[in-house]
């Protein structure tokens, strides 16, 4: 796999990591890289000490493909620093057409993983309508008022980067409810070491011990834990439906009036409570923009 194709697979990670709703770990399935990344990450463990000093640096950094993740990584942080502010931007000038391609994002999302499930049964029923249930779940739940220090910031971390390697949760919205999103966001626009260093720890120490977890399930229960996937994935739709309206606010950091609970209404009901024209055909291009990519990145994918 080209280095520079891990690096855009990365920045595409990044992108859908900034939005809260939408799951780097979904755009990892899509191209092709999320068991290579599980594989690549449940290698550094104390025992690559033994190898470094035994076999010398480089051979233990082929052990771990630290090429494909300092590649990946470094995708996901040029994403992060470069569309932060743009995401922000574009989530608040121009929602509807940037939530229906996510809406798109998702939905063909749930089409290409199920694609990998082998066979339906009673106990993938039941996986699957679990995941959908938890999903919804932890959408209906409102942010918590959490202090900001450096216990929060590093359990924030650990429980945001799970998203990274785990499709259909998202990483930005599960800080929005434990009341850290304005915060890693704004020192991600503004390049707070101090904050980044303490979250980037926790994320550290999450994805090493989640990753395994994961691991373990797709190699023992691969088709349930599918499922289980596919129902979180849809399960996001309801949080990602472009036309809502806010029916609470909260305040954030920097003294903003943002939405804390939207409630989704149609097309239609939408222009005519907000008096924001719909979209909607814009909306439909944007959402069959997403899906052609989806498309796109799955022949890309299989192809090399």
């Amino acid at each position: 796999m080209s280095l520079f194709k891990t690096y855009l697979k990365g920045i595409a990670m990044g992108a859908a990591d900034v939005v809260p709703g939408v799951s780097g770990g979904t755009i990892a399935f899509i191209t092709g890289i999320l068991d290579t990344l599980l594989e690549s990450i449940n290698k550094i463990k104390p025992s690559l000490f033994k190898l470094i000093k035994e076999k010398g640096f480089k051979t233990a950094f082929n052990h771990i493909n630290g090429g494909f993740l300092i590649s990946l990584f470094a995708g996901i942080l040029t994403s992060i620093f470069s569309l932060a502010k743009l995401i922000s931007w574009l989530l608040v000038a121009h929602p509807v057409p940037i939530w229906s391609f996510f809406f798109g994002l998702i939905l063909i999302s749930v089409v290409h993983v199920l694609k990998q499930v082998k066979g339906f049964t009673a106990v993938r029923g039941v996986t699957f309508l679990a995941g959908m249930f938890v999903a919804y779940a932890i959408t209906q739940l409102s942010p918590a008022p959490t202090e900001v220090n450096t216990l929060s910031l590093f359990i924030g971390g650990a429980i945001a980067i799970c998203a990274m390697v785990l499709p259909g949760i998202s990483g930005s919205f599960l800080l929005l409810l434990l009341g850290l999103y304005s915060t890693v966001l704004g020192a991600a626009k503004g390049f707070d070491i101090s904050i980044l260093a303490i979250f980037a720890a926790g994320a550290l120490t999450g994805l090493l011990t989640f990753s395994r977890l994961l691991s373990a399930l797709l190699k023992k229960w691969h088709n349930e834990t599918l499922t289980f996937l596919t129902g979180l994935m849809l399960g996001t739709l309801g949080k990602i439906w472009p036309w809502k309206i806010a029916e609470n606010w909260r305040i954030n950091s920097h003294g903003d009036k943002v939405p804390l609970l939207e409630k989704p209404l149609s097309p239609f009901a939408y222009e005519q409570i907000t008096g924001q024209p719909h979209q909607l055909w814009l909306a439909i291009a944007c959402m069959f923009a997403a899906i052609a990519l989806v498309w796109g990145l799955e022949k890309f994918a299989r192809k090399n």
